[in-house]
C-alpha cells in the first residue's frame, strides 16, 4: 500500500473549528464510516463527514479532508439533489484531489465518485465505466467495489439490463475481498433490482435472501429500499389499502435513514395506488408541488407525466396539455433514459390517449417498442405499472390502429398475469375489451369480460375488493358489506374491479359494446349533440342488472350516466365528490379525504364551519329518518316474500343508520353539536353532494332516484349500486 493510502493517523496540529483536535477528527471519520457502511445511516454519515471536512481543511490534514469528501458523497449516486448541495460535493472532491498523489487509490476513488455524479446527471456512462476499468486493473478492492456500485446506479435505464446484472454479480464477489458487509448488501440489492426491472420470475427469491441478511443485522439505507419493494409487491397483489399503510412505514424508514428519496418515493407510491383505485384525480395538488420539488432527481420526469393524466382526468385540459408539452419539448426522445423513464412513458401514453394526441402517441410507441418485453418498473423497483405492452396498446388505440392495440393488450394481459400484477391485469383486460369493440369484434370483447369475471372470482384479491383478510379498512364501521358484495358480485365481475373515473371508452358497456351512457365504443354519441337535460333512454337486454352509474367530464359540465340514460349537469364541488364515490363503488371514503383532496383540486380555500354547529342538520336527520321508514317497509316486504338475502342487506343498512342517528343525537332526539374538523367535513360534503343530487334529479328523475338511494354521506361516504 502506498503511503498516501495509509489510514488517517492522529498527528499534532492546530485545533479545528469549535476547538476540535486532530484526535477528534479521527473520531468523526470513524463515526461517519460506521454510520454509512455498517448501519446505512446516511444522515449521521453526512453530518460526521461534513464536520470532519471542515476540521481537516482548517487543520491542513489533506488526506483526512479527502476521506471526508469521499464519505460526504454517501452510498448512492446523486444523494445531494439541490444545486447548492451538488456543487458543494463536487467542489470538495476537486479540492481534495489537488492535494493527493493522482496515482493513489484514494484519488481514484474520488475520481470515480466525481465521474458517477456527472454521468448520472448527464446520462452518459463513459467516464464512470472507464474508471471502473482502471479500478479493475488496480489493487484496491474498495475502489473496485465502489466503482461497480456507482456505475451500476448510473446504468439504471432499460437499455443496460445485461450489463447491470454483470456488474451486480461482480460486486457480490468483490464484497468478499473488501470484507465490508455493505458491499455484499449492495450487490444483492442491485441483483434484486435488476431482476424486478427485467421481470425475472425469481426476483422474490433474491429479495428473500436480502431480507434474511437484514434480519440478522439491519442496514437502514438498504432496508429502506426493501421496504419500498414491499409496497410495490402489495400493489401487484391488489392489496391497495395495505400498500398505502406500508408506504407510510416506508417513508418513515427512509427519513430515519436520511435518504433523499423518502418523500419522493412516497409520492410515486401514492400515484400508483391511486392510479389503480381510480382516484388519480385527487393527486393534482400533490403532483403540482412534486414536479417543482428540489428533492426530485434532475433526470426524473414521472411526476410531470402523472400530473398530465391527473389534470385531464379532473377536466383541467389546459394544465394537462401544458404538462405534456413540457415533457415532449423539442422531441420526446430527448428525455433521459433514467430509472423512471419507463414509468414516464407509461404516463405519457395515457395522457396522449385522454387528450387524443396522436402525434405524441406515435412517438411513445416508437420509443417504447424496443422495451415491450419489460415491465414498467420505476426507480429501484419501488413502483410497477405492469407490462410495457399495455402502454404500447394504449398508444396504438390512440392512433386508431386497433389490430395492433389488440395484439399489444393481449400480450399485456399475459405478462401481467405472469407478474402476478392483478390491478394491471384488470386494466389491460378493460382496454383490450375497448380495442376489440372498436375493431368490430364485440363477441371477443364479451369473452374478455367473462374471463375477467372468472379471474375476479378465483384468482385472488383484485383492486378495490377485499384483500387476503376478506375485509377492507373501515368495513367494521359499516355492517352488511359482505351481503352487499355478494349481491353485486356478478355485476362487479362483469365490468371489472378496477375503480376508475369514466374516461370516455372506459365507461361500462352493454352486450353490443355500447357505453351505458349512450356513447358507442368509438366515442360517438348515439343521441346526437349534447344538450342539457335528459338523453334518449336505453333498454337493458333480457332484464339484466344494470351496471353502476358513470361520470364523464365534458368541459364545464359532467355527464352522469345510468341504465342507458345520461344527463348533463353543471360542474360543482358536490359533483367532484360524486365522481370519486361513483368511481369507487362499495368503498368507503372519509369525508375528510374528499374535502382535503377535491377542495384543493377545485382551487377553493378550505371553508371553516363554526364550532357548535349541529352534528346532524335538520334536513339530514329528516332524510335519515325517512330512509329508515322506507327500510322498515322494505324489510316487511322482503320477509313476507321469503327473500332472506335482501332482507339481511336492508337490515344491515337499517342498523347502520340507527347507529348514525344514535351517535349524532342526545336526549329526546336533539341533535348533538360538534367542534372538530371531521364533522365539519361531513356536513360540507353532505350538503355539497345533496345539492348535486338535486340538480341531477331535476334533469333526470330516474338517475336522481338511483343516486339518492345508492349514495351515502356521513363521516365515511360511499356509493352502493344495487
Amino acid at each position: 500500500m502506498n503511503e498516501v493510502d495509509a489510514p488517517v493517523r492522529d498527528a499534532p496540529g492546530p485545533a479545528g473549528p469549535g476547538g476540535l483536535s486532530p484526535g477528534d477528527l479521527r473520531t468523526l471519520l470513524d463515526e461517519g464510516t460506521r454510520a454509512v457502511v455498517d448501519r446505512g445511516d446516511l444522515r449521521t454519515g453526512r453530518d460526521r463527514f461534513e464536520r470532519a471536512f471542515r476540521v481537516a481543511e482548517s487543520a491542513g490534514e489533506d488526506r483526512a479532508m479527502a476521506v471526508a469528501a469521499l464519505g460526504f458523497g454517501g452510498l448512492w449516486v446523486h444523494e445531494h439533489r439541490t444545486v447548492a448541495g451538488s456543487v458543494l460535493l463536487e467542489s470538495r472532491i476537486r479540492r481534495a484531489l489537488k492535494t493527493l498523489d493522482p496515482r493513489s487509490s484514494l484519488a481514484l476513488r474520488l475520481r470515480i465518485r466525481l465521474a458517477g455524479e456527472g454521468d448520472y446527471r448527464n446520462r452518459d456512462t463513459t467516464a464512470v465505466l472507464e474508471l471502473l476499468e482502471q479500478a479493475r486493473a488496480g489493487q484496491n478492492p474498495m475502489a473496485r467495489a465502489e466503482a461497480l456500485s456507482l456505475a451500476h446506479h448510473c446504468l439504471i435505464g432499460p437499455e443496460h439490463g445485461a450489463l447491470r446484472r454483470e456488474l451486480a454479480a461482480e460486486l457480490v464477489a468483490e464484497s468478499f475481498r473488501t470484507a465490508r458487509r455493505s458491499d455484499l448488501l449492495m450487490g444483492l440489492l442491485w441483483q434484486t433490482v435488476d431482476m424486478f426491472l427485467d421481470g425475472d420470475p425469481h426476483a422474490e427469491r433474491c429479495l428473500s435472501e436480502l431480507r434474511g441478511l437484514l434480519a440478522e443485522q439491519d442496514h437502514l439505507a438498504v432496508g429502506f429500499v426493501v421496504s419500498a419493494m414491499e409496497v410495490m409487491l402489495a400493489v401487484r397483489a391488489g392489496r391497495l389499502d395495505e400498500a398505502e399503510t406500508l408506504a407510510g412505514a416506508c417513508t418513515e424508514r427512509g427519513i430515519a435513514a436520511g435518504d433523499v428519496n423518502a418523500t419522493v418515493w412516497q409520492a410515486a407510491q401514492l400515484v400508483t395506488i391511486r392510479w389503480y383505485q381510480g382516484r388519480v384525480v385527487e393527486l393534482v395538488p400533490l403532483l403540482s408541488e412534486v414536479v417543482n420539488s428540489p428533492t426530485l432527481s434532475a433526470v426524473d420526469d414521472h411526476a410531470l407525466a402523472a400530473l398530465a393524466v391527473a389534470a385531464v382526468t379532473a377536466g383541467d385540459r389546459r394544465k394537462a396539455v401544458s404538462a405534456l408539452a413540457t415533457l415532449c419539448g423539442r422531441d420526446l426522445g430527448d428525455l433521459p433514459r433514467s430509472s423512471s423513464w419507463m414509468v414516464t412513458m407509461h404516463g405519457v401514453a395515457e395522457a396522449a390517449f385522454l387528450l387524443e394526441d396522436t402525434a405524441t402517441a406515435a412517438r411513445v410507441h416508437e420509443l417504447l417498442s424496443p422495451y415491450a418485453h419489460l415491465p414498467i418498473v420505476g426507480s429501484l423497483a419501488v413502483a410497477c405499472f405492469g407490462s410495457a405492452h399495455h402502454a404500447l396498446g394504449v398508444a396504438a388505440l390512440t392512433l386508431g390502429d386497433v389490430d395492433r392495440a389488440v395484439a399489444h393488450l393481449r400480450d399485456a394481459v399475459r405478462q401481467n398475469l405472469a407478474l402476478g400484477h392483478w390491478p394491471a391485469v384488470t386494466a389491460s383486460w378493460e382496454r383490450l375489451a375497448v380495442a376489440l369493440v372498436r375493431a368490430g369484434r364485440p363477441d371477443e370483447a364479451d369473452a374478455v369480460r367473462r374471463e375477467m369475471a372468472v379471474a375476479a372470482g378465483s384468482a385472488g384479491p383484485t383492486p378495490g375488493t377485499a384483500g387476503a383478510s376478506g375485509r377492507r379498512g373501515g368495513d367494521q364501521d359499516r355492517p352488511g358489506r359482505d351481503e352487499r358484495d355478494r349481491r353485486g358480485q356478478d355485476q362487479d365481475q362483469a365490468y371489472g374491479d378496477r375503480r376508475h373515473l369514466d374516461r370516455g371508452d372506459l365507461a361500462p358497456k352493454d352486450h353490443h359494446g355500447r357505453n351505458r351512457n349512450g356513447r358507442d365504443a368509438g366515442g360517438e354519441d348515439e343521441g346526437g349533440p349534447e344538450q342539457e337535460g335528459q338523453e334518449p333512454d336505453g333498454q337493458e337486454p333480457d332484464g339484466q342488472e344494470q351496471p353502476p352509474a358513470s361520470c364523464t367530464r365534458l368541459g364545464r359540465k359532467w355527464r352522469v350516466g345510468f341504465g342507458g340514460r345520461s344527463v348533463l349537469v353543471d360542474h360543482s364541488v358536490g359533483m367532484l365528490h360524486l365522481v370519486v364515490l361513483i368511481a369507487n363503488p362499495r368503498q368507503e371514503i372519509r369525508a375528510v379525504d374528499l374535502v382535503a383532496g377535491l377542495t384543493a383540486l377545485d382551487g377553493a380555500a378550505e371553508r371553516s364551519v363554526p364550532s357548535g354547529q349541529r352534528a346532524l342538520d335538520r334536513v339530514a336527520m329528516r332524510e335519515y329518518r325517512g330512509r329508515l321508514a322506507r327500510l322498515r317497509v322494505e324489510l316487511d316486504e322482503f320477509q313476507a316474500a321469503g327473500d332472506p338475502d335482501r332482507a339481511a342487506v336492508a337490515q344491515a343498512e337499517h342498523d347502520w343508520l340507527v347507529g348514525q342517528l344514535a351517535s349524532a343525537t342526545g336526549l329526546a332526539g336533539r341533535a348533538r353539536r360538534f367542534p372538530d374538523g371531521g364533522e365539519r367535513s361531513r356536513v360540507a360534503v353532505s350538503k355539497a353532494v345533496r345539492r348535486a343530487l338535486d340538480r341531477i334529479a331535476a334533469a333526470d328523475p330516474v338517475i336522481g332516484e338511483h343516486l339518492r338511494h345508492a349514495v351515502h354521506t356521513g363521516v365515511r361516504c360511499s356509493y352502493w349500486p344495487a
